[in-house]
């Protein structure tokens, strides 16, 4: 079969690799219908640092089951299916807690030795505890792919900051995942969301998403503006969507006190340093994390089939998996904010 491998700085390719198969009686294999890029594959395509030949890339499918393992008795052959981006075994105490990411068992689709979502067919291990069968129905594919990681992420950040009915929310990022923040904090009932960004194409999306404010400016300058908006107070809750140190102080900055902060974006630019100290006196919480995307997928779903949830707008450019370079550089370049494969 054919799938994408990266294998240096910036070198995606499309290969031959062997057509995945049931191992152990918990295995699932899914041909897979739609994948995509997320912002985290761009951390390895620009990295420099040497890696194994034809490691498999992408972590972002759903598709139709093809076979299972004698086990297996919560999908079956035919059924369509949404995988969040890592297996999870659903029955140890992480997963019982809702923390499906610290599975002991567990594991994330394109790390080495495992197959990842941008192929034309997945092995999943453990797939009852990982995978989420959908009924019959015409929503979009896209809404549908965006539970894998995005949405999920996006909600899980506007968990962990807080969010309730009526609450003012500032979203640091602008990424797909911010954007699915701000979708997820209109969800929550949030009255008021101020989204940070500088770019028209993507403040767009945020307010089609119910973002109330946008403010274009960073930094600095981005904290006075958010301010002069809450009257002095800042936001109740304020979602970490950016993977900078910048935003991060940035999103301290705005939050008010006794607030609290959600990230899913870990900083990765050297400029990670935390204010405690900031933070212990003006009574600020931070909480957050890889996202336990297994935990929310149902009542996602849920929405998503009722028509009450549609974060398909984030998809802005489509290729087909031999483009798959293409849509990597799209990304990169931020000519797109997340890319769709369709096989």
């Amino acid at each position: 079969m054919r799938a994408s491998t990266i294998h240096g700085h910036k070198d995606i390719r499309v290969e031959d690799v062997p057509d995945p198969v049931v191992r152990r009686p918990t295995d699932a294999v899914v041909r897979v219908t739609h994948a995509c890029i997320c912002g985290s594959d761009l951390l390895g395509y620009r990295s420099t640092a040497p890696r194994g030949n034809s490691q498999r890339t992408g972590h972002e499918f759903i598709g139709v089951v093809e076979a299972v393992g004698a086990d297996v008795v919560g999908v079956r052959p035919g059924d369509r299916v949404v995988a969040p981006f890592c297996w999870s075994d659903g029955s140890c105490p992480h997963c019982a807690a809702g923390v499906h990411t610290s599975c002991p068992r567990g594991g994330f689709f394109g790390q080495p030795g495992s197959d990842g979502g941008h192929g034309e067919a997945v092995r999943v291990p453990f797939a009852d505890g990982t995978l989420v069968a959908v009924p019959d129905s015409d929503v979009p594919a896209t809404a549908l792919l965006a539970l894998s990681d995005v949405m999920g992420t996006g909600h899980h950040a506007a968990r962990c900051a807080g969010v309730r009915p009526g609450a003012t929310v500032a979203v640091i990022g602008d990424g797909a995942v911010g954007l699915c923040g701000v979708l997820a904090a209109r969800r929550l009932g949030a009255e008021r969301i101020i989204v940070v960004s500088r770019h028209a194409d993507r403040a767009a999306v945020a307010v089609k998403f119910g973002a109330t404010d946008v403010v274009t400016e960073r930094g600095g300058h981005a904290v006075e503006a958010v301010h002069e908006l809450t009257h002095g107070l800042g936001a109740e809750a304020v979602l970490g969507a950016a993977g900078t140190g910048e935003a991060m102080h940035t999103a301290l900055a705005v939050a008010r006190d006794g607030g609290a902060i959600g990230f899913v974006g870990v900083p990765h630019d050297g400029n990670e340093g935390v204010d405690f100290r900031q933070m212990f006196r003006r009574n600020v919480a931070l909480r957050g994390g890889i996202a336990p995307v297994r935990a929310y997928l149902p009542e996602l779903l849920a929405d998503v089939l009722a028509g009450r949830l549609d974060p398909s707008p984030v998809f802005d450019l489509t290729v087909s998996l031999e483009d798959v370079a293409e849509g990597y550089a799209a990304m990169d370049e931020r000519r797109a904010i997340k890319t769709l494969i369709r096989f």
